[in-house]
């Protein structure tokens, strides 16, 4: 389809390197993006390199996690830049070239999650949440969930 021209570019979602590997081998089609499950305790480092390296965007799913908005580490952040955790949870994602899809349906947390342009996460910063990172996966595994 993209050869004909009836769409610019595709995505993907929960794609892994032999995932995408494949893709590319069998049908010369890079994704524009591969949308994966990223927060600050399973922040697939490994996962965003390859993304980065062929090119394709990463845009994550559950930026907030589960239980986060409580974890120490980012209550003391958000003290610090007089901001809400989800703030500096976002801010971490904008930092990292990550496009985040946070869910919410209140239009006050919508326009606080848009408020996240203003403010820097210094290096520490950053460090602190990247220490964070604890291989907690919520959602299924891409090689072995199986919808049900």
């Amino acid at each position: 389809a993209q050869k004909d021209g009836k769409i610019r570019s595709i995505g993907v979602s929960n794609f892994k390197p032999a995932h995408l590997e494949r893709l590319i081998q069998e049908t010369g089609v890079v994704p524009a993006v591969n949308q994966i499950e990223i927060h600050a305790d399973f922040q697939q480092a490994d996962m965003r390199r390859f993304n980065a390296k062929h090119g394709i965007l990463t845009e994550g799913w559950r930026p907030l996690g589960k239980g986060l908005m409580d974890n120490p580490v980012i209550v003391e952040l958000a003290d610090k830049h007089n901001r809400t955790p989800a703030q500096i949870m976002l801010r971490w994602f904008s930092q990292n070239d990550i496009i985040p899809i946070p869910k919410s349906s209140n239009a006050d947390r919508m326009r606080a999650n848009l408020d996240i342009f203003n403010f820097t996460l210094d290096a520490g910063d950053l460090a602190a949440i990247a220490g964070l990172e604890a291989g907690n996966r919520l959602g299924g595994d891409p090689d072995t969930h199986v919808e049900e």
